[in-house]
């Protein structure tokens, strides 16, 4: 059985395919199971439509197995084959197949027809016409002009590029049906939890290239003697009661030095998997660190994505990224739920939470060629406005940001996760047209109303604005939609003037529950919850 948000992710893109033209991209947090949302697409396409030819495309022998295995749990006699090298398996002709890119990108013509291709960790997509996904694309294009595309991530943006919708990227919108906050409310996901370290790794003076950090000079900066027996020190002495710990290095080398103190010095079962170790010595590392024979493994740009082992309840970051893609990815590792875990502890050494913010809500990087090192902006936490760094009020919402603080690292418990706030229980709302005084520019206020000893909260929606902001308002008011009264939000969205969605709004179901945090004088909600 589908979870309520799995369901409600289909229900979104069945409507958004009814109402446009071009590829969308399902965003899903790490471990909110997309490949179930994959089967039960792939089910529900071939029994409604039995001549309809699917392609499931990925980068990585991990996921082309588990997608293939959630298949087959949710329907055994499924008509699909895999054609993967890395699987040891090429098999076409089923109406679904599971293919490794690497394997299938020049062969188009024997992969023939196809209808639908969906694309499992799709901001590896280039954002141009280039690389082996848009060449195959192009190909199969040519074969059938109605071929659409379906991509999923949890991260949707590219280094150095932007969201994966900037053109002229494949990709034409985002749906975004659950978020982070919600599957932590929910209890599908497990809290992260940060402590600030004694250690902080130095990148001055690390060279970058398409704006990230070069790895020769990164490993020579961070993979010192003195750094790593720091860090193991501190790890081990703050990991005591953490039973399976996870280690992203800076490089081959670095992960071999960890996983050696970790061993000879402090006695810590430890092992290490890196693109150069073997395949049989790799899976036999990963079945005894599951099986809790290894506690700790160091990796080197290896475990980021298709690892998925629910037990993880310490990462340790010691590879400093200006990514905030790889941030996601690296910290969603810890973030399934497991029998006896309650919470992911994160060792922050690399200075990425900092850096990126809590993952609930973390920026997409700059677009190329807008400048490196620090840029003269701040993002507005209650409409996500990028201001300039010398606005004291945002020009959009009118948010008043808290005087600028001397350079100073302050993390507590949960900064990671950014969730810390207040509750409120909602008795009614009230949506209504706003006008910042500020800039003049129109967006959606709602105005949650809750017993006479609570104040009301406020947030703002700016559907209307370009760029990031108006996006993720768009996707908020979506969701917000399709609770209060089962309405699928684009519809919402697409009525006519903020009057008239907020007159629809206003009939709808407020959520029974909020919770808030306080920012000056605005309020950012970061959750609302409409179950009892």
């Amino acid at each position: 059985m589908l979870r309520d948000y799995q369901k409600r992710a289909i229900d979104q893109l069945y409507d958004w395919f009814s109402t446009n033209s071009g590829n969308p991209c399902l965003v899903l947090p790490t471990g909110s199971g997309k490949s179930h949302i994959i089967a039960a697409l792939c089910k529900d396409a071939i029994q409604t439509w039995p001549e309809t030819r699917i392609l499931m495309l990925t980068h990585q022998k991990e996921l082309i197995e588990q997608n293939a295995e959630k298949m087959l749990f949710h329907w055994p006699d499924a008509p699909l084959g895999i054609y993967s090298a890395s699987v040891g398996i090429k098999q076409l002709g089923e109406p679904i197949t599971f293919a490794g890119i690497q394997s299938v990108r020049s062969k188009a013509s024997e992969l023939g027809h196809a209808d639908l291709i969906i694309i499992d960790e799709a901001h590896t997509v280039s954002h141009k016409d280039e690389g082996g996904y848009r060449r195959l694309i192009e190909a199969l294009k040519a074969i059938n002009p109605a071929l659409r595309v379906v991509g999923l991530t949890a991260t949707p943006f590219r280094l150095g590029h932007g969201l994966i919708t900037d053109k002229p990227a494949i990709f034409d919108d985002l749906i975004e049906p659950v978020s982070i906050e919600e599957l932590v409310f929910k209890g599908y996901l497990a809290t992260l939890r940060s402590k600030v370290t004694g250690l902080r790794l130095d990148t001055s003076g690390v060279r970058k290239r398409g704006g990230e950090f070069i790895e020769s000079d990164l490993q020579a900066a961070v993979d010192t003697n003195k750094n790593n027996l720091a860090v193991v020190d501190e790890v081990v002495r703050l990991g005591e009661s953490r039973r399976s710990w996870l280690f992203f290095c800076a490089g081959v080398k670095h992960a071999e030095n960890v996983a050696f103190i970790l061993n000879t010095i402090h006695g810590i079962p430890a092992a290490c998997v890196t693109g150069e170790t073997p395949k049989k010595e790799r899976e036999r590392i990963l079945s005894e660190f599951k099986a809790g024979k290894i506690r700790a493994l160091t990796n080197a740009n290896v475990l980021t994505t298709g690892f998925d082992y629910p037990g993880i309840d310490l990462i340790t970051m010691l590879r400093p990224t200006l990514s905030p893609g790889l941030y996601v990815q690296m910290a969603g590792r810890g973030m399934r739920i497991a029998d006896g875990k309650t919470d992911c502890l994160v060792l922050d050494f690399a200075g990425v939470v900092a850096a990126h913010g809590p993952i609930t809500a973390v920026q997409p990087p700059k677009k190329a060629g807008e400048g490196n090192g620090e840029v003269p902006v701040k993002v507005c936490d209650n409409c996500d406005e990028l201001c300039h760094l010398s606005v004291r009020e945002c020009p959009a919402c009118g948010h008043a940001f808290p005087e600028p603080e001397r350079k100073k690292l302050k993390l507590h418990n949960n900064d990671i996760m950014g969730l810390e706030g207040s509750d409120i229980d909602v008795t009614s709302w009230n949506w209504r047209k706003h006008t910042s005084k500020a800039s003049g520019k129109e967006m959606l206020a709602v105005t949650y109303y809750a017993a006479l000893s609570d104040p009301p909260v406020t947030e703002y929606l700016p559907i209307q604005h370009d760029g990031y902001a108006g996006q993720k308002s768009v996707q908020l008011l979506a969701n917000m939609a399709h609770h209060a009264f089962g309405m699928i939000g684009p519809e919402v969205a697409n009525l006519d003037g903020l009057d008239q969605i907020a007159k629809v709004m206003n009939s709808g179901n407020p959520p029974r529950r909020i919770t808030f945090k306080q920012d000056g004088k605005f309020c950012r909600v970061i959750n609302r919850s409409w179950t009892a």
